[in-house]
């Protein structure tokens, strides 16, 4: 659910919003009738876990051969000849 409220009212009620937020309410905070703000449940960022690929992923042996002429020519933007 959102709801909408000026800025006057927001402020006055600011403690008891952000209680309603953390448990899942979202609001729209207006200043003269156009909206400026959200207020919304805080979500933790969470962290990537270094290696948790590992084992999942393969390479090719030939990964770092040389591109074909013509490939290469298309990366360095020539035209083919």
């Amino acid at each position: 659910m959102q709801g909408l409220l000026n800025l006057y009212e927001a402020k006055t009620r600011l403690s008891s919003l952000v209680e309603q937020a953390a448990a899942g309410e979202e609001f729209v905070i207006a200043k003269n009738g156009r909206p400026m703000a959200r207020l919304v449940p805080y979500k933790p960022v969470l962290r990537r876990k270094p290696g948790k690929s590992r084992g999942k992923i393969r390479m090719s042996a030939d990964f770092n051969a040389p591109l074909p002429a013509d490939v290469l020519a298309a990366f360095l933007g020539h035209s083919p000849e």
